[in-house]
């Protein structure tokens, strides 16, 4: 059996994600890992009094997140396709590629934000970072586009 890793963030990529992900199980008679890594807070000086409510903060983006993927797994298995979920707090591109590693990914999906280049030369792109560390064929999901550029074409 085929398993596919899709790490998924709640954005609006996350359910070309998800979709690509259960078609290539599907084709494949593989199984679908899904997995979403909880980043936590940037935290600077001027929030020092917004730290009382850190834990809380942090606690409800967990439970939040852990219900989303629970509902996605479920839509997954109701399809067919086993499904399971694993959920973590910290670095993505770490995380990503170790969780490849200890469910054996025979592939990636994952989805893509379309920032401009300079933005991910600034910032950094979670997929760039996979790509270059994986060691599995990583599938890249654009995003949606926008509704302005539907009605273009």
């Amino acid at each position: 059996m085929k398993t596919i890793l899709a790490p998924i963030d709640f954005s609006e990529v996350s359910g070309g994600v998800v979709t690509a992900a259960s078609n290539l199980a599907h084709a494949l008679h593989g199984r679908v890992v899904l997995l979403t890594v909880v980043q936590p807070p940037v935290i600077t000086s001027e929030y020092a009094p917004m730290m009382e409510n850190l834990s809380e903060i942090i606690a409800a983006g967990d439970k939040t997140a852990g219900k989303n993927l629970t509902k996605i797994a479920e839509q997954l298995q109701s399809e067919s396709i086993p499904a399971e979920t694993v959920q973590l707090d910290g670095a993505p591109v770490a995380h990503i590629i170790e969780q490849a590693q200890q469910c054996a990914a025979d592939y990636i999906v994952m989805g893509s934000h379309g920032h401009s280049a300079v933005y991910d030369l600034l910032v950094g792109s979670t997929t760039h970072g996979v790509l270059r560390r994986a060691r599995c064929p990583v599938l890249i999901v654009p995003p949606p586009k926008k509704k302005a550029e539907r009605t273009r074409k």
